[in-house]
């Protein structure tokens, strides 16, 4: 993945960062930070299509003016809420599978990945979940791809695992189970009951691990009228 923050090379066309900044994260990016924290909240409150420009400069603390300088549409906020979202789930993942070869681990580590990030970023990650599709042209297609990135690690992951088990299964139909548990936990977690990351990736791991794992070949129940007819 690019060094340079995903954020600011997405507002790059307009905001430029002269050679005495620091190589650390820049002021601009901790303010871009903040205001897209704030976005978020918003849309988490109002959701995408009741949200107005107007709310956002409010909550972020802007004028409607410097907000409409950076960030031409509140599309283009929700863009970078999801790019920024889901590059930082993806180089945090790459990070921590270089550290690990055993294939169920590194199926461990992905499960953890995600659930750390999304029970640290729940508004974000709800709004993420119910606004998939409203990015639409280059936007949409630039989150897409960093999607079908995260997909076929995980495709990949699950094809390792076949292999070193020697397991017949569909990597499509297991990854797509999998993030159905991940990403509909937002539905039902609640700190005050439910575990941490770590606890709660160790036994969803657990849940799934073995369901692809299963050798069971399981025959079709027949109805009594088949049994029936298959018996004369």
């Amino acid at each position: 993945m690019a060094s340079s923050s995903p954020i600011t090379s997405a507002v790059s066309g307009r905001h430029r960062v002269t050679n005495t900044a620091p190589p650390a994260e820049s002021r601009f990016d901790r303010r871009l930070g903040k205001i897209l924290g704030h976005a978020t909240e918003v849309f988490y409150d109002k959701g995408y299509e009741g949200a107005s420009m107007r709310d956002l400069a409010r909550s972020s603390g802007m004028s409607l003016s410097g907000l409409y300088y950076y960030f031409e549409s509140k599309e283009k906020l929700l863009y970078l809420i999801q790019k920024h979202t889901f590059s930082t789930i993806v180089e945090r993942l790459r990070d921590r599978l270089d550290e690990v070869s055993d294939p169920e681990l590194r199926i461990r580590v992905f499960i953890l990945n995600h659930l750390e990030y999304f029970l640290a970023n729940q508004k974000a990650m709800k709004v993420l979940s119910h606004e998939a599709e409203v990015l639409k042209n280059g936007f949409g297609a630039q989150i897409a791809a960093i999607k079908r990135e995260y997909y076929r690690i995980c495709v990949g992951l699950l094809d390792e695992f076949k292999l070193a088990r020697k397991l017949e299964f569909s990597s499509r139909m297991a990854v797509l189970t999998l993030f159905g548990m991940m990403n509909w936990i937002y539905t039902w977690y609640n700190p005050r009951f439910d575990a941490g990351a770590k606890e709660l990736s160790c036994g969803m791991g657990d849940i799934f691990l073995r369901g692809i794992s299963a050798t069971t070949e399981h025959q079709p129940v027949l109805s009594k009228r088949s049994q029936k007819k298959k018996s004369n």
